[in-house]
């Protein structure tokens, strides 16, 4: 925090000193609208999140793949705490402003916001960590040796923070109507609700299943009032899931947006973004998370009679599934990378399944300068989440429930199989396992993954394990096999005597032998050295990370 506080602890006051003093600053309506457009400067927006078992890239992140160590400074605790600060100046400044109280209190409000998102992005990183509400008054000031506080406190004063801002951001259709178009992107009463929504479920569940012993229902609960509350103010699910991805799905005319990282202006190439090219060349997905969708009957891939017994081509396994996996993988033979014929193993980013999900080609000639606007909450996580904190709550969700949150997915994509309760007793099948299914699909690459399995607790099962790519059929690429055999499975389903998968020529990004994930620290990030040095020894290391 002082390493922090040195780099950044006064910007707002100070820079440059001879214009943005306390003095002439913080004087009009402007001058708090314009502190708080810092936190869409600072927003990041659009990455691919290689931690956990869905998508995988072309050399092992380490912490899907156990081999991260104790960094010595990592701006996943510093850059949190930048714009904490940052939230915290305005909050203190802003009843100084000789505005009234409304008006106030309206740009205090995204301060609040935003200090609620990034207190809570520390804690599902670190679990307890500095609760810091205050600006800094000087080197000696007793807030930069702060100690971390309880998990619970930081989300207690998140849940406060958040009320906070829901009472005084406008709502979606005000924001909607506004006739300044260049605040879309602005967060509004739905994004305070959405994010409230996020931070119950999560807490809820991974006090569950991590046995904190604190109330997990109490967490659940917020999450279900806010998702009510949501659901109230206009929001519907865009008709396209193709387009909702591409510029078609931004705006304020898409009421599936909530929270969006906005970029732009759309095909200018100015803003750093990439994502056609990563597409391409960077990332690809998983067959692990390929088998989570299920087959066009509303089975599993485990459980289905579509599921044919031998794989004769790449396309096998995308073919009889949920409409979602031809929207979501390419498909030999579809328009594919820079508009040509999608070929496996030759045009694709690594060797698992090529992403066809928010490519757009004329963005992949803009050399790594994309401006699709990125959603950071959009409506069909808050159905899904309210479904799953229902059942997480009541133990059940009735059928009603399930069409207003699960079958509307499903519905949207033209999959009219139905989720029901009478289904999954009929098929053996677990209601939670389905709608957790469910969530998983409809977010592959969109960063909800890794919290997920952290918060249920299922890491240790679904990331040491091997990560299998596609399927190679030498009459489908122009790849030539002696290139590619070293990694592919046998006819009984091994890789060097190893078994990995049920199906031959699957090819073997990783191994379950080069992958480990230690339940007993791995839920949580080792503290930066530097951040515990610096305290004076009150921060101190998560367990079983001392040692290393």
């Amino acid at each position: 925090m002082l390493s922090v506080f040195y780099l950044s602890g006064c910007n707002l006051d100070r820079i440059p000193e001879t214009t943005l003093t306390n003095e002439n600053f913080w004087k009009t309506e402007n001058d708090l609208k314009g502190a708080c457009t810092r936190f869409y400067n600072l927003l990041e927006g659009f990455s691919h999140d290689t931690r956990a078992d869905d998508i995988i890239g072309t050399t092992s992140d380490q912490t899907s793949a156990g081999s991260r160590s104790i960094p010595n400074t990592s701006s996943d605790w510093s850059n949190p705490y930048v714009r904490i600060f940052t939230a915290n100046n305005i909050i203190e400044k802003g009843p100084g402003v000789g505005i009234p109280v409304s008006k106030q209190n309206r740009w205090m409000a995204e301060a609040y916001f935003f200090r609620a998102y990034y207190h809570f992005i520390l804690v599902t990183k670190y679990g307890d960590v500095p609760l810091i509400t205050r600006t800094i008054k000087g080197l000696n000031d007793s807030l930069l040796y702060s100690s971390r506080v309880s998990r619970e406190i930081v989300i207690q004063q998140c849940y406060k923070d958040l009320d906070f801002a829901a009472q005084w951001l406008p709502t979606r259709a005000t924001a909607a109507l506004a006739a300044n178009a260049a605040d879309w992107g602005r967060v509004t009463r739905s994004s305070a609700l959405a994010l409230k929504e996020r931070i119950g479920l999560y807490e809820g569940t991974y006090s569950k299943y991590h046995n904190l012993g604190s109330d997990y229902k109490a967490h659940l609960k917020v999450a279900i009032d806010a998702a009510v509350l949501v659901m109230k103010e206009g929001h519907a699910l865009y008709p396209d899931f193709q387009k909702l991805f591409l510029f078609e799905g931004e705006g304020s005319a898409n009421l599936e947006n909530i929270f969006v990282k906005v970029y732009g202006p759309n095909g200018a190439g100015t803003v750093v973004h990439g994502n056609a090219r990563q597409l391409e060349n960077g990332v690809s997905l998983t067959r692990n998370m390929l088998d989570n969708f299920l087959c066009s009957d509303g089975l599993p891939w485990s459980k289905s009679p579509l599921r044919p017994a031998v794989e004769i081509s790449y396309n096998t396994a995308l073919t009889n599934r949920d409409p979602r996996v031809g929207m979501t993988f390419f498909k030999v033979g579809d328009l594919g990378y820079k508009s040509a014929t999608f070929i496996p193993f030759t045009n694709q980013g690594g060797n698992g399944y090529s992403i066809k999900k928010g490519y757009l080609d004329s963005e992949w000639n803009t050399n790594s300068k994309e401006t699709i606007d990125k959603m950071l909450i959009r409506y069909a996580e808050v159905l899904i989440s309210y479904a799953e904190a229902l059942y997480e709550y009541n133990g059940t969700i009735t059928d009603a429930q399930l069409d207003a949150t699960v079958n509307a997915l499903r519905a949207r994509v033209g999959f009219n199989v139905k989720l029901t309760n009478a289904f999954v007793t009929a098929n053996g099948l677990n209601m939670l396992d389905e709608i957790r299914r469910e969530r998983a699909i409809e977010f592959v690459d969109e960063g909800l993954r890794y919290n997920d399995i952290i918060r249920w607790k299922i890491a240790e099962s679904v990331l040491p394990v091997n990560m299998i790519g596609t399927k190679f059929i030498q009459s489908e690429t122009t790849k030539l096999r002696t290139d590619l055999k070293a990694r592919l499975t046998d006819a009984t389903g091994k890789l060097n005597g190893l078994a990995v998968y049920n199906q031959i020529d699957m090819y073997v990004i990783e191994l379950a032998g080069n992958r480990k994930f230690d339940p007993a620290k791995d839920y949580l990030y080792p503290v930066p050295l530097n951040e515990m040095s610096l305290s004076g020894g009150t921060v101190v290391q998560n367990p079983n990370w001392s040692a290393q």
